[in-house]
Parts: C-alpha cells; structure tokens; sequence
C-alpha cells in the first residue's frame, strides 16, 4: 500500500489542510463541555441568566464554526481522495497493458477488472475517511483525556484505562480482520470471472442445456464469497459492541467516582458533567475509528492487492528501435523458432524454419491445435519465441519498440472483435490520421462496403463487441480496420471463416490489387482459400509437416493432400 502513496504527491496541500481542518474543528469540539460546565456551575446554579445567554451564544457559534471547518476539510478529503484513485486507475490500465500475453493469461480478466474496480474503490475510500478521521480521532480522545486531567486527574484516570484497553481491543481486532477481507476479494475474483464466463457464453450453455449446472456451480463460489465475507463481518461487527460496552463501563467509572467527588466537594456539578460530557466524545470518536479501522482494513487489503499486480513486471522487454533504412528484400524469416507457453508441458511450435519475401502471399494451414495461431502471434510479438529468431526487415523483432513493429503489422484476430462507438471510430484505430478515402478504400478491399452501406454509412453507429453486427460483418470490418492503416505485413488468422466461398474469393482476389511489398499472412481452415498463395505453410503438431506451393503440397505433403481431399465434394458442390 505503501508504494501507491506516490499518486498522492500532487495532493499534498489537500492532504495537509484536510487534518488541520478536522483539528480545529476538534479543537472547537474540545471546549464545548468547558462551556457547558460553566452554564451550570456560573450560570444555573446562580440563576445568572446574562452568563447563560452568554455561554448559549457561545456555543452557538462554536457549532457553526465547527460545521464549517467540518465542511472545509470534507472537501479537500474528497478531492485527495478522487484525485488519488484517477491517477491510480490510469497507472494500473496503463501498467496492465504494457503486459504481456503470457501476464495476462496469468493474472485472468476477472482479477484485472476486479483491481480496476472494487479495489481502486476501497483504497479511495480508505484515503478519504484516512484525512477526515486518522488525525481527528485520536487527537479528540486523548485531547479529552487530557482536558479530564486538567478537571481532576483522579478521576481521569479511569480515561487512561478505558482508553489503552480499547486500543489494544481494536489492534487485536485489526490484526484478524485484514486477512480476512483479501480472502473476501480473493472470492470476489472468482464470482467476477464466474459472471463473465456464463455472460459471454449464454448461447452456449443455452444450447447444451446447462444452465442449471452453472448455477449450481455460481451458487458454490457465491457460498465461498458469502462465507468469507459473514467471517470478515463478524470480526467487523464485533469492533461497535466491544467499544460500546468498555465506554460504557468507563462512563459509569466516571459517574460513580465523579458523584464521591461532588459530596466530598473536591468536584462541582458541572465539572462531573464535563468529564461525562468527555466520555461521551471519546465514545464517539471510537465508534468512528471502529469504523474506519474497517474501511483502512479493506483499504490496505485492496491496495496490498493492486500493489502486488505493479510488482509483476513484463515478462517481454520493449526494443530500443532500429533505423529505418537499408530494407531487406526478405520481411520475415523464421530461423529455428521454438514456442513453450508458460505452463504447458510440450513445446507449441517446434524448429519452425521458412523465410517470405516482400510482396508474397504465404498461408498457413493445419489440424486443429496444429500451432497456426500461435506462429502469426510471434509475428505480432503477442508472444516471445522461447528458441531461435524472428527477422523481419532485415532486424531480429526484439530490436524493434512496439510503436514500430504495430505500425509495420496489421492483424486481424481470429475473433472479430468492434468496438463501441461509429464504424468510422473503428476503422481509425489503427491510425487516427486515416483519411475517409482510405477508409473506403479498405472496405472496398475487405468486400465491406454493402455492409456500410446497409447501416447508413461511416457514422453508423457500433454497439459494444459489434453486437448489432453479424458474424461475418464484423468480420469484413475488422479486415478493413487493419487495411485501412496500410501495413507492411498483414496477418489474417482465420479471419474470413465466417464467410461464405464467393464473399472469400472476392476477398482473396481484392488482396492481390495490395501494394506490391506488402506481405500478406493467412490462416485458413480451406484449401481453396490458400491455393493463390505464394507458399503454403502445412503445421502438424507444431512441426512443418510442408512448405511449397498448391501444386507442390498436393504431390509431397500427404497432410495437405489428406485437408484438400477432406474438403473436395464440399468445394466442388459451391463451385457447381
């Protein structure tokens, strides 16, 4: 927790005025009973009304004084408090997408959006009620304890007793509590990725007919949540009773010694009332510590939590940048590339090994789990080969800042992915400097343009993921989103499968009028998609099963041989 204090650095002032406010209003707080005892003793007692309008003037305006300070110091806290938690939530999104695939993959969607969200609230809240109430708090009880002893110190003694018991009862409470509330958000990361999962795959289950199963599987992590909260809760909802309970006892102390006091005449009437009058502020001033010494346990608990996802540094390290200048005539060379994902027991892509020149047309194509996404994602640099080297333009990719290397890539997923707002805020993601000519350009290119057309044009409107979008539509958007910023290599991984044979052949025919140096990947599950292409990459296991043309596969690879053959009749019936 300690290390996120550094996005409070801009709100020192606010951090400084907020307690000195809170302290004078303390302050003001502390003289109250000093007035009240004088009401009584000079005023009532005398039946001196001019001292009584007096006194009732006085704390009139110790109230209003008060009410404004209070106020004063709400402000600043507020404003520390949200200006902290904006700085934090952009340096952990920034933090989070510096990371790699391999980091994310670890850490899960359902934890990041959790740190992002409830964890940003809690610390927020923490520091809020940290400036209003830390300083204040105390300095009221032992202010009070002090003003006692300045009363009589035999009877302020009992203060000193209830005092240092309740602080040690709360310091036994805090210590149990903490744990407690990260298990409590631990669980709260399961039910956010339980949530997500079953949202995202509705259809799914609605068709397999299993939503009773994950409902019963939610109400299981629910029961954890639930249960690791009721415990928190517990400890939480012990801190009130306990300090009710020892002031309490602490009030009737005072009392009983204050009433010997008054009949032995060491003591006034209204000196007893003060001194009750101070152990009622203190009762209050614990209550609000209890409270807050929950809101700092689910502060602390949720900033040791976002603080533990600064500490995972990028498994992948940013180029410094090459120069541009001498080109190769080669734009990608795989030399002896091997891939391991973190965890997995065997090697993805084993000894990969093959060069495309600028301008070519390279396919790839396999089995299912064969490696082809995981070949282009290299490409991309999503991932780092774990043996062996990737060249593109004449320099390995490590040697490239990523600002480089995306601007020289365009990739268009397997999952096509819009992204809320107009089909024209899509299209300029890759580039905001691309002009509306380029944009229909692109979508000529990506057999889109009926597609825009149909939606009333540029500014369509696009709902979040592009549901008011087709499969195929969203699709033929996404291409024309990546040819839009022309890129030197484009890498489209499965990314026409939803389209039908004649939309894919206009597609393939529409890449051949690109820029003749660009190089063009594609994944494809069809044959009849790949035999234009200028090599043909054949992945079996990770491994090259074959490497040539159409023609040269058909009469050396029998992997290849065996995928056309499997998809002849249905091609031929298209064709017919």
């Amino acid at each position: 927790m300690k290390k996120l204090l550094k996005y409070l650095n801009e709100y020192r002032k606010e951090c400084f005025l907020s307690p000195f406010f809170k302290m004078l209003e303390a302050t003001f707080e502390l003289t109250v009973p000093l007035v009240i005892a004088s009401l009584i003793d000079k005023g009532i007692a005398n039946q001196n009304y001019g001292h009584i309008y007096r006194m009732v003037a006085i704390l009139g305006v110790l109230a209003v004084v008060g009410l404004i300070m209070a106020i004063t110091a709400q402000f600043f806290a507020a404003k520390a408090a949200i200006g902290f938690a904006t700085k934090l939530r952009h340096a952990l999104f920034e933090h989070l997408m510096g990371l790699s695939y391999d980091d994310v993959d670890k850490l899960g969607t359902s934890t990041m959006i959790t740190r992002m969200t409830s964890d940003v609230n809690q610390a927020q809240n923490g520091v809020n009620m940290f400036l209003r109430l830390f300083l204040r708090s105390p300095f009221v009880v032992f202010g009070a304890m002090i003003m006692a002893f300045t009363i009589d110190a035999k009877t302020a003694l009992i203060f000193v007793v209830t005092i240092v018991v309740l602080f040690a009862v709360v310091g036994l409470l805090m210590s149990k509590n903490i744990p407690a509330i990260k298990r409590s958000q631990g669980w709260l990361d399961k039910v956010t990725q339980a949530t997500r999962e079953n949202l995202n795959g509705v259809r799914v289950l609605r068709a397999f007919r299993l939503e009773n199963k994950e409902i019963g599987n939610f109400g299981e992590i629910n029961g954890g949540l639930t249960s690791a909260q009721k415990y928190a809760g517990r400890i939480s909802a012990l801190m009130n009773p306990l300090t009710y309970v020892l002031i309490n006892l602490g009030t009737v102390a005072v009392i009983y010694v204050g009433s010997l006091q008054v009949q032995s005449g060491a003591l006034s009437q209204g000196q007893v009332v003060a001194l009750y009058n101070y152990m009622a502020q203190i009762l209050v001033e614990l209550v609000k510590l209890a409270n807050l010494v929950v809101t700092l346990n689910r502060a602390l608990a949720s900033g040791n939590r976002i603080a533990d996802i600064f500490e995972i540094k990028a498994s992948m390290t940013e180029g410094h940048g090459v120069r541009e200048g001498n080109k190769s005539d080669e734009a990608v060379v795989f030399d002896n590339v091997s891939l391991v994902y973190p965890g997995a027991g065997e090697e993805s892509l084993k000894n990969i090994s093959f060069s495309a020149k600028k301008g070519q047309t390279i396919g790839i194509i396999g089995g299912t789990g064969s490696g082809k996404s995981s070949l282009v994602n290299l490409i991309a640099r999503f991932y780092d080969a774990t043996a062996g080297n990737i060249i593109i333009d004449g320099h390995d990719i490590r040697e490239y800042s990523y600002s480089q290397l995306h601007k020289k890539i365009g990739v268009v997923m397997q999952k096509a992915v819009l992204f809320k707002g107009t089909i024209a805020d899509n299209l300029r993601m890759p580039d905001a400097s691309v002009s509306e000519a380029d944009m229909n350009k692109a979508l000529v290119l990506a057999q889109a343009m009926q597609v825009v057309e149909g939606k009333g044009g540029l500014e369509a409107e696009v709902e979040q993921g592009g549901r008011n979008f087709s499969g195929g539509q969203r699709q033929r958007i996404s291409i024309a989103r990546t040819l839009a910023a022309k890129p030197e290599i484009v890498v489209l991984d499965d990314s026409s499968s939803a389209l039908d044979y004649a939309t894919d052949l206009a597609l393939r025919r529409a890449l051949k009028e690109m820029p003749e140096d660009t190089t063009v990947f594609i994944i494809s599950q069809r044959t009849s998609s790949l035999k234009h292409a200028d090599q043909i990459v054949v992945l079996e296991d990770g491994e090259m099963a074959g490497i040539g043309t159409h023609a040269e596969l058909m009469n050396t690879c029998e992997v290849y041989r065996e995928i056309h053959n499997s998809q002849l009749h249905s091609e031929e019936e298209v064709t017919a």
